[in-house]
């Protein structure tokens, strides 16, 4: 096979997989965040690491079929070897090493970027309670006293804690530019922390499938200045509609496609309640999910 013939038979497969690519938009690799951008030196520290492998394998594999094709008679041919001590050693050595640098790079990673792990930040956080529904997302402010349906707002360059239940079936909560994934479950409360460092109107999603309206379970996260945050605050507050235990009965009911909501006012106890109504009206420190809910 000529470098010709093997240039005609890659570039298709390569044209390929552009075209195939051509409508990601790749928000994890674009990261807007502290959080993210550590994740995504994860991701290509590991991905270049593993790489030392399969390029070399790759490459072998393919000069070996070329080499020793059936039509190259000049090829050494040596049916009786058996053994190389310089061979072994390589094969063996490389890929522990390999191994042992990526346990250590997860061990540290894995405790670092703890979503359960509040971030450091001379800025006094803002707190977001987040529920799950059929197909929606409510976001709740507790110190603030407000609500929204599929819009989130945070200030730039402020640690956000979130705590994250779900109200329906078992859901993940995920703002692919800003950072981890962490699921939302009925019941129990899953905590993520993460914190916008440019502004922005970044995508929302759920990460899980949910159901009927699974596709359409989007909502905005508008990363903006103090001062916007605040009008943004301020004008959630101009809203008419309240969040109360009978109100909120309406607003959890199944709707695909909701559009973005907004309440003045929020019953304080709405998150605990949602969370109790799965135990037994209780909500305690059990009710806190493990690390084991984290994506």
């Amino acid at each position: 096979m000529n470098r010709t013939t093997l240039h005609r038979l890659l570039l298709p497969v390569g044209a390929g997989l552009a075209a195939c690519l051509s409508g990601c938009n790749m928000e994890v690799l674009d990261p807007k965040g502290s959080v993210g951008v550590a994740e995504k030196q994860l991701i290509a520290t590991s991905t270049y690491t593993m790489l030392l492998v399969v390029i070399p394998v790759i490459a072998l594999t393919l000069w070996f079929a070329y080499r020793y094709r059936a039509s190259n008679r000049n090829a050494t041919y040596a049916p009786k070897w058996a053994h190389s001590t310089a061979i072994e050693i390589v094969v063996w050595t490389i890929p522990a090493l390999i191994i042992l640098f990526l346990g250590i790079l997860t061990w540290r990673s894995t405790h670092e970027l703890d979503p359960y792990k509040p971030l450091e930040s001379n800025v006094k956080p803002i707190n977001v309670e987040v529920v799950a529904l059929d197909w929606k997302w409510l976001f709740i402010y507790p110190d603030l006293g407000i609500a929204s349906v599929n819009q989130l707002a945070v200030p730039v360059g402020t640690p956000v804690n979130f705590r994250i239940t779900s109200d329906s079936v078992m859901n993940s909560f995920f703002i692919p530019q800003l950072g981890s994934q962490v699921y939302a479950m009925a019941g129990m409360q899953t905590r993520l922390h993460l914190i916008a460092d440019q502004a922005g109107d970044y995508a929302g999603m759920s990460a899980n499938y949910s159901g009927r309206g699974f596709s359409d379970m989007k909502f905005r996260t508008l990363a903006t200045n103090q001062q916007d945050f605040d009008a943004w605050v301020q004008k959630v507050k101009a809203s008419t509609t309240t969040l109360s235990m009978d109100q909120y009965a309406t607003v959890s009911k199944p709707s695909e496609k909701a559009p973005v909501q907004y309440f003045s006012t929020v019953d304080p106890k709405l998150f605990t309640n949602i969370i109790a109504k799965y135990n037994n009206g209780h909500v305690t420190e059990t009710s806190d999910a493990s690390c084991g809910t984290k994506g």
